[in-house]
């Protein structure tokens, strides 16, 4: 099969979920700037994961956290089937459920982490009820997100800290549905400032492997430190099927929560490129969750989603059609010129007629971002949350 063919077909199959909370007000700790067309319910975060998903086809989920979106003062069984049924009215499912053991103030000395006892039962508990939730929500994803550090030598027992997290995990994974997977994300640094639980890929990938083999990591390709190289981070996980999902945003300094390739397309390609290494050897798909964790302040909050929806396709095309044979001939030959010289052809190829022509063939705008803006959707929804009324779809 042509290169071509072969990349549209992997194209089909590429699917990125969306977070319920890219689509309402955030703020940053200097304060939150709003947005008139911002979604202020759950109905309207699910609207708006919708409406992307109908101008891309690529977004069939939505991450969820538990708090947020759920009335977690119900029965699970309740809540979850609520929720589900919410998404499903607007076109999209469940996709992860996020808990949420950052935000109460028991957890100002850590959750899973804490020296406090009861707060550790807190976040377990908490962090139960988010599997439960699985359960009756339809999702086979639990992603976990630890605010957990210290902020001065001595504030407490790291060792001590590490063997609760596992403990704490251990508890989670065994707990898991049958084809439930628990995603373990890592960041170096924010918002514990002397130690964070969990700091980096190898980090996040021994947690993993002493909770269980539901366990994988989670690879946010903004949670690095400058001049990492994440693509091999990511093939190392690859090979020792560890690598469970990917965030994307993008970074200039450090968690900058930024469109997908709008600092470095080219690190964005590298990635893709390595996962594409990884199937064609193999002549395989590897399962990964493709996921976004982007909360825009100044952008608009719809254009952002489908900006980066829109980036992730054409730098997933591109790395697609690496022609893998003749790259794997330079390598042979320790032709480093030609090797990757079969990088940057592919990089710099225009991808953009041949995905419009995707596009149309799935019923789909050949551009969705200028779709979204001649619409006049923003608009329509800003004057419907301004006053308060229920959003209904407002695009055909």
């Amino acid at each position: 099969m042509p290169i071509q063919d072969d990349a549209l077909t992997a194209l089909d199959e590429f699917k990125i979920e969306l977070p319920s909370w890219g689509f309402a007000d955030t703020g940053t700790r200097f304060g939150k700037f709003h947005q008139k067309a911002a979604a202020r319910t759950t109905a309207h975060k699910f609207h708006d994961a919708g409406l992307v998903h109908k101008l891309t086809g690529a977004c069939p989920t939505v991450a969820v956290h538990v708090l947020w979106d759920f009335d977690v003062s119900q029965a699970t069984e309740t809540a979850g089937a609520e929720t589900k049924k919410l998404a499903e009215s607007h076109g999209i499912a469940v996709g992860s459920i996020n808990p949420n053991i950052f935000q109460d103030q028991q957890y100002k000395l850590g959750s899973f982490c804490s020296p406090d006892a009861a707060a550790r039962k807190s976040a377990v508990d908490h962090t139960l009820y988010s599997v439960e939730l699985m359960k009756h929500t339809g999702s086979d994803l639990l992603s976990m997100w630890l605010a957990d550090g210290t902020n001065y030598p001595g504030q407490d027992n790291i060792v001590a800290r590490k063997r609760r997290l596992e403990d704490g995990l251990k508890t989670v994974h065994d707990a898991l549905p049958s084809d439930g997977t628990m995603l373990v994300e890592y960041k170096p640094f924010e918002p514990a400032f002397y130690h964070t639980d969990i700091a980096d890929w190898g980090m996040a990938a021994a947690f993993s492997r002493k909770a269980g083999k539901q366990a994988k990591v989670l690879v946010d390709t903004g949670h690095h430190l400058p001049g990492c190289n994440i693509e091999h981070i990511v093939s190392f996980l690859l090979d020792d099927d560890m690598l469970g999902g990917f965030h994307f945003n993008d970074r200039k300094y450090a968690d900058d929560d930024l469109t997908l390739g709008s600092i470095d397309p080219y690190a964005v390609f590298r990635i893709f490129s390595e996962i594409a290494q990884f199937a064609a050897d193999r002549n395989a798909e590897p399962a990964i969750a493709y996921m976004v964790d982007q909360s825009h302040n100044l952008k608009p909050k719809l254009e952002a989603m489908v900006q980066t929806v829109d980036q992730a396709q054409k730098l997933y095309l591109k790395a697609r059609l690496v022609d893998r044979k003749k790259l794997a001939d330079a390598q042979a030959k320790g032709d480093i010129t030609a090797a990757e010289e079969c990088l940057r052809d592919a990089y710099e190829k225009d991808v953009r007629p041949m995905l419009a022509e995707w596009r149309k063939g799935n019923g789909l705008p050949e551009n969705p971002l200028a779709e979204l803006r001649t619409s006049g959707v923003i608009d329509r929804l800003a004057a419907d949350r301004d006053t308060g009324e229920e959003v209904v779809s407002s695009y055909a």
